[in-house]
């Protein structure tokens, strides 16, 4: 395994630690289907099904994680969340939440945007 796809599972896990502290529950992490994949998927203490994308960065980047998170990039997420929605019987409200991640010395650093796109 290359150490870029360790960081972004020690970033994943990091998310995922932040929002079960938050009172979220985590329902699925790396999910795949033929669209793409969800990085993690989520219920917040409200009753939201939260579709996560996470961005893991170097303490060295320059570019914010969210500026990855591309127009086509977008069009892939919705779709494998469609494709997750059919394999479960929700009929609930649902977002698209983008978690940024830096790797410090002192530790991670997530910064949660909720409702990151639509």
């Amino acid at each position: 395994m290359d150490e870029r796809k360790r960081r972004g599972d020690r970033g994943e896990a990091a998310v995922s630690a932040a929002l079960e502290a938050r009172g979220y529950r985590i329902l699925a992490r790396q999910y795949r289907c033929r669209w793409g994949e969800l990085d993690l998927v989520a219920w917040d203490p409200a009753g939201v099904l939260c579709f996560v994308e996470v961005k893991t960065r170097s303490p060295d980047a320059i570019a914010p994680g969210r500026e990855a998170v591309t127009p086509a990039k977008r069009r892939r997420l919705r779709q494998a969340a469609s494709f997750y929605l059919t394999q479960s019987p929700l009929d609930c409200p649902c977002r698209f939440d983008v978690a940024e991640v830096w790797a410090r010395e002192d530790g991670w650093h997530v910064k949660y945007i909720m409702s990151a796109f639509e």
